[in-house]
């Protein structure tokens, strides 16, 4: 049994908390509220947490900076190598949580029970304070209910501190499908949250020596439809705005309250300043008042590397320019195919889920001063976000494309221009990748009832902008009946890319019934290779 938390627990925490999450690794990534076949929370913590465990130990050795104690020093350590090696939003804020942990406890000369609970309730704030509107029923709530129980313990006993803040966790979890409905309609708890019980958990075992009792398993329910929230936010708001911001703390907090009142998406996120010094901001929001939104950032700070992104617009097909010099893309992309198109269009291609410190060290590489970056995935899009702020710290001038589908990525690749400055190409690509509706079909992985009705493991899955829409026994007539869908909305341009274990003719047949159906319509077909989805579709 432990009274402080030194160096050597640190370690010992971090070993356990991945042991743990690598035994629940499978049931965590099938707590996912679609049945589609790559929900990957449970593997996104593993990896995030195992780049932590090896930034570890690489760096135990080495000696404590800023007078840091040995258990600062390990903390540091840990939450250093979790945001490079962090993988998914579950990832990145997992990052965040050990971050405040380290910078509250960095230089404690004892780690006990009081001190735990003032760490945990700053390791809460660092990741609420990423979002500017949290919803309840994640990790979050989770995270903020130990912290909570942490403080009413009101004891400076260590054993006494974790056994309330893991316990409390654990209940907290249990309530998540009262908070968060799609999760009750789903029948499951929350990824994330679960996730961090288990690390929790692992800090009681260390801490006490005792193995806390395992939670009472929450058993899946036939899913009725579901609701997907969308989540760059409302469509009251034209305009994405982005920028970075010199500025103290104090003086971004008010204009996070400002822009809270100009619309919505509202994130921003900084470096760890005092409130007194200036740190850099990451500010993203969207709104209709464009001029606002820097006046606020011009009220706190120096605000610089702006970003307009104008939703309702369409961006005009420009030549495919050459490399311009100074400048380079990175792409994540996931099939053979895929990354052999990005490559052709000059732009350096990262494998699908990749890691923050991957696609750093992807921007670096570029030696370009200025970086654009196309996630093509939802889950990526905090992880290029995070990348892109340790970029900035580097100076490199980063600006991050949101794609959702390398579909959106071709045709943002598409309008690349050397010729325009930096910011005004970006705000293109931006532009022609919203332009760009996508589609995925793949096979079912698991019963559900999804806003198309019900589905069986094995039924093909049309999903139109990441909601199912169709839902098919033949992939042929389902991939066809998507395209129509697609193009009952209008259309010129529809780009088909085949995966891995698409069957052969599936392009062309798909092609075929669009030069029937839709005669003025072009076709592009490529062979991806992606993974899961023998089809992904983009209409321009």
């Amino acid at each position: 049994m432990l009274d402080t938390l030194d160096a050597a627990a640190v370690g010992r925490w971090c070993a356990s908390g991945l042991a743990a999450l690598r035994r629940h690794q499978g049931e965590i990534d099938d707590l996912n509220v679609y049945p589609v076949p790559d929900g990957d929370t449970g593997t996104n913590l593993v990896l995030t947490l195992t780049s932590a465990q090896q930034a570890l130990s690489r760096g135990l050795g080495t000696l404590p900076e800023d007078g840091a104690t040995a258990h600062g020093h390990a903390l540091r350590l840990m939450a250093r190598g979790a945001l490079l090696g962090a993988r998914g939003n579950s990832g990145v804020i997992l990052s965040q949580l050990l971050r405040g942990l380290a910078d509250a406890l960095g230089v404690v000369p004892t780690v006990a029970g009081r001190a735990l609970a003032g760490a945990l309730r700053d390791a809460t704030t660092a990741a609420y304070a990423a979002v500017a509107r949290p919803v309840e029923g994640t990790v979050l709530s989770v995270a903020a209910a130990a912290a909570t129980a942490a403080e009413q313990a009101d004891s400076d006993d260590l054993r006494t501190v974790v056994r309330a803040a893991a316990g409390e966790a654990a209940r907290a979890l249990a309530r998540t499908p009262e908070q968060l409905p799609a999760l009750a309609r789903a029948g499951v708890v929350d990824a994330g949250g679960r996730g961090l019980c288990l690390l929790l958990d692992a800090l009681v075992e260390v801490v006490t020596g005792e193995s806390p009792p395992g939670p009472t398993p929450v058993t899946r329910t036939v899913r009725p439809p579901l609701t997907a929230v969308r989540e760059t936010g409302s469509t009251e708001y034209a305009y994405e705005v982005q920028f970075l911001l010199d500025a103290p703390r104090d003086a971004v907090t008010r204009m996070r309250a400002e822009l809270a009142t100009l619309g919505d998406s509202l994130v921003v996120v900084g470096d760890g300043g005092s409130p007194a010094e200036s740190g850099t901001w990451n500010v993203h929001v969207h709104v209709n008042d464009v001029g606002a939104a820097v006046e606020a950032g011009v009220a706190a700070g120096r605000p610089y590397r702006i970003s307009v992104t104008r939703f309702a617009d369409q961006g005009t097909p420009a030549a495919r320019p050459e490399p311009a010099d100074g400048r380079a893309a990175v792409v994540v992309a996931a099939g053979v195919g895929i990354a052999e198109l990005f490559g052709g269009e000059g732009a350096t291609v990262v494998p699908g889920n990749p890691s923050t410190g991957e696609l750093l060290d992807a921007i670096r590489a570029t030696a370009a001063a200025r970086v654009v970056v196309l996630p093509n995935d939802p889950n990526t899009q905090a992880v290029a976000n995070a990348a892109a702020r340790e970029a900035h710290r580097l100076g490199v001038q980063v600006s991050v494309v949101p794609t959702r589908s390398p579909v959106q990525a071709l045709a943002a690749l598409a309008v690349r221009d050397p010729q325009r400055r930096f910011v005004d190409d970006v705000i293109a690509m931006a532009e022609a990748a919203g332009a760009c509706r996508y589609a995925e079909v793949c096979h079912a992985s698991r019963e559900a009832l999804t806003v198309a009705g019900p589905c069986r493991p094995g039924d093909v899955l049309a999903l139109v902008e990441g909601e199912v829409h169709l839902i098919g026994s033949d992939l042929v007539d389902t991939c066809a009946a998507v395209v129509d869908r697609m193009l009952g909305g209008g259309g010129e341009l529809v780009t088909l890319l085949t995966g891995a274990d698409a069957p052969a003719g599936l392009a062309e047949a798909v092609r075929e019934h669009v030069s029937r159906r839709w005669p003025f319509v072009e076709v592009q077909a490529y062979p991806g290779g992606q993974p899961h989805y023998p089809l992904l579709v983009g209409v321009e």
